[in-house]
């Protein structure tokens, strides 16, 4: 087994044979800087999430798990045996509500990636329809940057630019309106695809988690103002009371907050799958 990969949450490691496996640690990333303290479970709970939502969605899009079980033991309940995929350089972001990024775009702009929106939306306000925001990290940054869908279509061709837009929109929609049912918000989400070694476009990476999604409890939703989270936002907010200038090093996180976020993934886990979680 060969490490080929740290990123700011997930390591990768060659297997033999050619799989790929992709570990889930309990670091957390925010403003794309890990911060020095896990949270206890997290990545179990993420890499569990992610294999229930890849499940439910392979009527939807293939995806690149190979086994959850199949791992070597030390990494049991957080790490997936995947098919190596050529990763297309376009994050695919679907809004349904406005937070975050988008709404301090569609403040300045009235539109989040070239796409116009109603005059007047606040803070959470429910979009009128689902709409693809696409972003990159191809750029002299380094952070995500919103693409318009004509710079997409540019990038990577039409065939592949629409085929993005249309599964973003139709997983986010089909796992909206689950989470919904579950009473949880699902107000937007990250996915990334790429393509496998017979060019299939394929579902990669994770899928509506706690880190790649904003989730909200629909109980509690009030437009115009910040919602409560069951995401990694929490500990953005946290971090930003600090006064952290969000460049390396990271704050430590507090006991406090290291267990309330514990709790606000655990939680969400359970309303989507289900299932009880029993700590790690």
């Amino acid at each position: 087994m060969k490490h080929i990969h740290a990123g700011k949450v997930r390591d990768l490691y060659e297997l033999d044979g050619g799989d790929i496996l992709l570990v889930a640690s309990d670091r957390v990333s925010v403003y794309d800087v890990s911060l020095p303290t896990p949270i206890p479970d997290k990545g179990k709970l993420l890499n569990q999430l992610s294999a229930w939502w890849f499940e439910r969605m392979r009527d939807v899009v293939p995806n690149h798990v190979v086994s959850t079980t199949d791992v070597p033991a030390e990494f049991a309940g957080r790490a997936m045996r995947c098919k190596p995929l050529k990763m297309v350089q376009v994050e695919c972001i679907a809004r349904g509500y406005l937070a975050g990024l988008g709404l301090r775009e569609y403040q300045r702009d009235g539109k989040i990636s070239g796409v116009a929106l109603p005059p007047g939306l606040v803070e959470g306000d429910k979009l009128p329809e689902p709409i693809f925001t696409p972003t990159t990290k191809i750029s002299d940054t380094g952070h995500d940057e919103f693409m318009t869908f004509d710079e997409v279509l540019n990038e990577i061709g039409e065939d592949t630019a629409k085929r993005l837009r249309d599964l973003t929109l139709e997983i986010y929609t089909k796992g909206a309106e689950h989470a919904l049912a579950q009473g949880v918000i699902i107000a937007d989400t990250k996915l990334e695809f790429g393509f496998d070694a017979d060019g299939t476009l394929t579902l990669g990476d994770e899928v509506l988690t706690s880190d790649s999604s904003r989730f909200w409890p629909a109980g509690e939703w009030e437009p115009g103002r910040p919602q409560h989270a069951f995401d990694k936002q929490f500990v953005r907010d946290w971090s930003r009371s600090t006064g952290w200038d969000q460049t390396p090093p990271g704050p430590e996180i507090p006991a406090d907050i290291v267990e309330q976020t514990r709790r606000r993934y655990t939680e969400v886990y359970e309303r989507i799958t289900g299932k009880t979680w029993v700590r790690g």
